[in-house]
Parts: C-alpha cells; sequence; structure tokens
C-alpha cells in the first residue's frame, strides 16, 4: 500500500470517528431551550386626586371628655294649670286652690280682674296661702337633662374663647328655657374657669338639636378637659310659640375661612299670622363641628298665613371652612286677651 492511500485511510477513519463522538454527545446531552418572555412594563403607580377645594384648617380640640355627673331628680310640683271655664272669677278660683286673689293678679300678670275670659290658662302659684302665713318658697327645679355634641372650641386674638355646640332633647317632650353651663378643667379636675349661656332655640322638639354659643371672655391658655352639662330646661309650654314656620331657598357663598353671606326665605305654612319671627342659622366644618351660630331677622318679623319674608346675614367661622349650613325659623302668635 503506498503512502497516499495509507493517508486516505487515516482521514476516513479519522472521519468515522468524529461523527460517532457527536452521535453520543447528542445522545447525553439535554437540550434547552429558552422561552422568551415579556419585558415588565412599570408597575402603575397611586393615582392623586386633588381635593376638591382647600382642607379645612383643623384646631385642637380639648381632651379627653369628662363626663359630667348624672344629676340625681328630685320631686320637684309642677305648675298647676287651671282653665278658666264660663262664670268662673278670679276670687272663686282662688278659694278653690287655697291661694289669695294678689298671688293669681301676680302669678299671670293679670291687671284688672274684670278681663278674666272662658278658655284662659291661670297658673295656680305654690304656697300663696289666704290665712296669712308666710308662703312656702317654690322649690328651685333639677334640670331636665339633655345631651349635647358636635363642639369645637376656638381662641380669639384678645386671650377669650368660644365654645360652640349642639344641644339634642333626649326626652319624649318638648323643652324650653334650655340653659349650657360649660367647665375648663385641669390635670386634678378642678375648675379653670366656668360660664353659661342659652340654647339659640325657644323650642326644641323630641330629638331635636339647637346650636349654643358661649364665650369665656377671658380664658386659661390650657387646660385638660372640661363638662358641659344643663343648667336649666323645662317641659315647654307651646301655647305662646308659632310652629308652623318653614325656611326655604337656603344659600350660601363667600371667601374661604372668613366670612359667608347666607340668603333664604321664611314661610308662613298655617292659618295664622306669626310675630316676632326670627331664623336661626348654624354653620358646620368638614368634621361636623358647629364653627358659627347666630340667631337674626327676617326683612320682616310679622308673616301673614301663607305669607313670605326673606333674610340674608353674614356668618363668620371660628376656625375652618363652611361645609353646610342650617336653619330653623321661630316666631310667636298674638297674645290671647285677658
Amino acid at each position: 500500500m503506498d503512502s497516499h492511500s495509507v493517508i486516505a485511510r487515516m482521514a476516513a477513519l479519522f472521519a468515522i470517528s468524529c461523527i460517532s463522538a457527536l452521535f453520543f454527545l447528542s445522545g447525553c446531552g439535554q437540550v434547552i431551550a429558552l422561552i422568551p418572555t415579556s419585558t415588565p412594563g412599570p408597575e402603575p403607580g397611586a393615582t392623586f386626586s386633588p381635593p376638591a377645594g382647600p382642607t379645612a384648617a383643623v384646631t385642637a380640640t380639648p381632651a379627653p371628655y369628662t363626663p359630667p355627673p348624672t344629676p340625681t331628680h328630685t320631686a320637684t310640683p309642677e305648675p298647676t294649670v287651671y282653665l278658666v271655664v264660663p262664670g268662673d272669677t278670679l276670687s272663686r278660683i282662688a278659694i278653690q286652690y287655697g291661694v289669695s286673689v294678689e298671688a293669681l293678679q301676680e302669678e299671670n300678670n293679670i291687671l284688672d280682674p274684670r278681663t278674666l275670659q272662658p278658655g284662659q290658662q291661670l297658673v295656680i302659684p305654690f304656697g300663696n296661702a289666704t290665712d296669712g302665713v308666710q308662703a312656702q318658697a317654690r322649690p328651685t327645679p333639677t334640670p331636665i337633662p339633655f345631651a349635647h355634641q358636635r363642639v369645637h372650641f376656638s381662641f380669639t386674638p384678645l386671650g377669650g374663647l368660644w365654645v360652640l355646640g349642639e344641644v339634642e332633647n333626649t326626652n319624649t317632650f318638648t323643652l324650653e328655657q334650655i340653659r349650657v353651663g360649660v367647665k375648663l378643667l385641669d390635670a386634678n379636675q378642678e375648675t379653670l374657669a366656668m360660664e353659661y349661656g342659652a340654647a339659640l332655640l325657644n323650642l326644641v322638639e323630641p330629638g331635636e338639636v339647637a346650636p349654643f354659643a358661649i364665650l369665656f371672655e377671658k380664658a386659661p391658655k390650657e387646660f385638660a378637659s372640661y363638662q358641659i352639662y344643663p343648667l336649666s330646661g323645662v317641659p315647654a309650654y307651646e301655647g305662646g310659640y308659632y310652629k308652623d314656620l318653614v325656611v326655604e331657598d337656603l344659600a350660601f357663598n363667600g371667601e374661604l375661612f372668613t366670612s359667608y353671606q347666607v340668603t333664604g326665605s321664611v314661610r308662613n305654612v298655617g292659618q295664622d299670622e306669626a310675630i316676632e319671627v326670627q331664623v336661626v342659622l348654624t354653620a358646620y366644618d368638614s368634621l361636623d363641628r358647629v364653627i358659627a351660630a347666630r340667631t337674626i331677622s327676617p326683612v320682616h318679623k310679622a308673616i301673614a298665613a301663607d305669607g313670605t319674608t326673606t333674610f340674608t346675614a353674614i356668618l363668620v367661622p371660628l376656625g375652618g371652612q363652611i361645609e353646610r349650613v342650617h336653619a330653623d325659623a321661630q316666631g310667636r302668635r298674638y297674645p290671647a286677651a285677658n
């Protein structure tokens, strides 16, 4: 065999060896397929929604609240009311109840006994004896309890303090003559200052509310807690009040945090004329606290049956932006002739 044949034979053997090696490796190895993945996009961020308007400034309210002690009610004689019938005289009524005619006249503001009319209501005075014995003083009644809510505190630039809020009639009868007391207490529950004021509505129906606004002309710079408690409140005699008044078309607008103009109308939906008509306005902030309250007179203080009058007033909030305004109308009837 010549040299060329040897070289050709060796080349063929080398080629066969390479093919066998490749076949062996392909049978023992793993084929790895790379699965393409999508490029991750940025995660959605928090969507910012701008507020509808400026956020009301929040003023600190002293806390915690110390509830006042529950008043212990004493049995207080309710005044007796007598309905005059035809043929009655003051002297006969006085004898019937064992009181003096003079006491009856004074209690009921009667100047001339001859003006007594059937259907007239007389309050019988307590303990006014006719035998010359000194009359027993009428006991001071225990205030009827009621709740309070939506309280707001606002210091004045001159060192005073406004306390605003609402009283809620939690009784089953209408209240009148509601007066509220406020105490500012230190950390030891000692009284630093106290003030009182009246609810702005004459009558408060069961479940209804009335605003109050009490000013401490000189208030302590700091206090740990406070108490709000009833000073007075009696079952209402509703005969002299006119309740058929409705507020309509109530609207308000103005500069944020400064002053607001409130407008509306009052309609008499009753059958009689209303006199001494007033409108009580209450403004609330975003936390539903009372931040303004006042009593105003409409354009006309007397409204005929089915009549209407209008009103315009300025409310200055004591801290924060006014979110809503509520209005109540109140009035009186013509007094019945004696």
